[in-house]
């Protein structure tokens, strides 16, 4: 007799807490606090809510090595994503810090309040280098939180009086609250916008990545950004085979009539506990069809369900691989688009003032 599928968990993309054994989260033993019995005393909870807990850290620039990746510095003014994309491939920090990648990742939230003033002070040290910051590498700088917080936006008046270049990732058109400071960097080449659209879908998405704004809000940011002479990219990333990947080419096609001239895509990548979270997803929502996901997520990753090597992790091999390829390319061409290196300045970098105030002029 066939199981029924498991109980879908709403509003959230991870489908259950499952820990991880890496760090000892699985093994922990209780501390006596009434909350290691809470469920038992009270039962489970009616309702997952989003809790955000301020941190106070020493450094908020972290510096990077990585061969592969096109930068070496960035910046994350949260921990957690309240998104909750199933296949974010930073759920596994949160399994460091003796939370679980699963539901804690997107309802137990970190914020870092301090962040703009950490960077000035690093910004006015006398052997900085300017080179371009990354923001969105790890979660997203515009998740719901950040209408509150506003860390992102006093990040970016930073960089902007110090003229210092940035790069933003993100999957919400929140972006466009700050399109004021945006369209002043982009005057000067100091920042660039990646907008990640995975599909067309709305309920897909609502599955996918279920706070994230929708795909049409998306696009419709890109064509603002677009508009106001802002460079964005659209990212098709991660491209889900059998899942998502029917959506590139009208991806591709929607973003240059929007005025987008680059966009590029990213096969979807399973680290560390993100695969078993991603195959209780797939048992959840595509049982039907799970075994052929996977069965091609492993043909592009050299057997594995995930290739943790540098450079191969982002260039996927095999046949299916070569077919995304080439069908990712063949849009390009129909739609005019390319994907492009934007070109930020570092020469008119301008150390901060440490007095706590921006200049006037």
């Amino acid at each position: 007799m066939e199981q029924p599928p498991p109980e879908r968990i709403k509003g959230r993309g991870a489908q259950s807490s499952a820990s991880s054994e890496r760090f000892g989260l699985h093994s922990r033993e209780t501390d006596g606090d009434w909350r290691d019995h809470m469920e038992t005393l009270d039962g489970p909870p009616v309702k997952l809510r989003t809790t955000v807990t301020e941190e106070h850290p020493r450094t908020i620039l972290s510096f990077n090595q990585s061969p592969d990746i096109g930068f070496d510095r960035s910046i994350n003014a949260y921990r957690g994503c309240e998104h909750g994309c199933v296949y974010c491939f930073a759920r596994p920090t949160h399994a460091y810090h003796d939370l679980s990648p699963g539901l804690d990742f997107e309802t137990r939230l970190f914020a870092k309040p301090k962040a703009a003033e950490l960077l000035r002070a690093t910004l006015a040290k006398p052997n900085y280098q300017p080179r371009p910051i990354a923001m969105g590498t790890n979660t997203d700088p515009y998740q719901p939180i950040e209408r509150e917080y506003r860390i992102t936006r006093q990040v970016l008046e930073i960089c902007l009086d110090a003229r210092h270049p940035v790069t933003i990732t993100t999957k919400s058109d929140r972006v466009l609250d700050d399109l004021d400071l945006l369209r002043e960097m982009a005057t000067r080449d100091l920042v660039a916008v990646a907008i990640s659209v995975t599909s067309l879908d709305r309920n897909l998405s609502a599955k996918l990545e279920p706070r994230a704004a929708a795909p049409s809000k998306r696009l419709a940011a890109l064509g603002v950004l677009a508009d106001n002479g802002i460079p964005a990219h659209c990212s098709i990333a991660p491209i889900i085979p059998a899942i998502t990947d029917e959506f590139m080419e009208d991806i591709v096609a929607q973003a240059a009539e929007l005025g987008i001239k680059s966009a590029g895509w990213i096969p979807l990548r399973l680290p560390h506990e993100v695969a078993p979270l991603f195959r209780e997803w797939l048992d959840v929502h595509y049982p039907e069809r799970a075994g052929k996901v996977m069965s091609i997520v492993r043909s592009i990753r050299g057997g594995r369900d995930n290739d943790p090597d540098f450079f191969s992790r982002m260039k996927p091999s095999g046949v299916w691989a070569d077919l995304f390829r080439a069908r990712f390319r063949l849009a390009c061409k129909r739609a005019g688009i390319g994907k492009l290196r934007f070109e930020l300045d570092t020469s008119s970098f301008r150390k901060p003032e440490t007095g706590g105030q921006l200049r006037l002029l």
